[in-house]
């Protein structure tokens, strides 16, 4: 793993950015993996600015989402989708066809999770994968569990995902109990796989990921596993990692 520590958000968000748009500018028709949740989102922003300034170009570029609430439609203002149109792709030169997310309004949870596992395949997986990370440790949505679960499921999600997704919705009562989400095979399938976090919540899921035993009951641990790993973190949420002694990079 490589860890590079920034002074604080925005400079997390310029030094994700700068790694996503490198990765498209040396392959112009990569494929993207991406995330969702509020810690991408100055990175998503600074990929636009680059965008209408010339820099990069997403023309060529294809995408596919790590998650989606079942039971949300597109359209609704919470979902995945949603989120990735309004703070990435209506602001890029993307095709909309070569952009995926999970469908939350399958008749057929499990079929739409096979199928996408088909699509991320067929399209030889991600070539960067972007994640953020859960205070528990989840990637995606895989939640701890008892085992690490290799295809894209259905997975019901704990109260402390729910707790924190809450802020986003109006109530807890509304958060979705369960989502679609890639499985560890398929972020695991990644070739360069780009970890952000910011803030004290996610300080000991870091430390846990980085320093900690490789189990399921941290998801965000068997990164430790694979060859091209980069985590790009604030100084708050770096801390107990370079207490430590895990050597960063500035």
């Amino acid at each position: 793993m490589r860890i590079y520590c920034e002074k604080d958000y925005d400079a997390m968000s310029r030094r994700a950015a700068n790694i996503m748009a490198a990765e498209v500018i040396r392959k112009p028709d990569c494929v993207l993996g991406l995330a969702t949740g509020s810690t991408p989102v100055g990175a998503y922003k600074q990929l636009a600015v680059m965008c209408r300034q010339g820099d990069v170009s997403f023309k060529e570029v294809r995408t596919v989402n790590l998650d989606e609430y079942k039971g949300l439609a597109p359209t609704h203002d919470q979902s995945y989708r949603y989120f990735m149109n309004n703070n990435l792709f209506n602001h890029v030169d993307i095709d909309p066809a070569n952009t995926s997310v999970p469908s939350g309004l399958a008749e057929d949870a499990e079929a739409e999770c096979a199928a996408y596992d088909k699509l991320v395949e067929s399209l030889g997986y991600a070539d960067l994968q972007l994640l953020g990370i859960g205070n528990n440790g989840h990637i995606g949505f895989n939640e701890p569990d008892s085992s690490f679960t290799k295809e894209t499921h259905v997975v019901d999600l704990t109260e402390s995902t729910i707790a924190a997704n809450a802020r986003f919705f109006e109530s807890a009562n509304e958060v979705p109990r369960q989502a679609l989400t890639m499985g560890i095979g398929g972020i695991m399938a990644a070739r360069k796989i780009l970890l952000i976090a910011n803030g004290t919540g996610k300080a000991d899921a870091l430390y846990n990921t980085v320093c900690g035993p490789i189990t399921p009951e941290c998801p965000a641990s068997i990164l430790q596993l694979h060859g091209n790993v980069v985590i790009v973190g604030d100084e708050a949420s770096l801390g107990k990692v370079i207490a430590a002694g895990v050597p960063v990079c500035k």
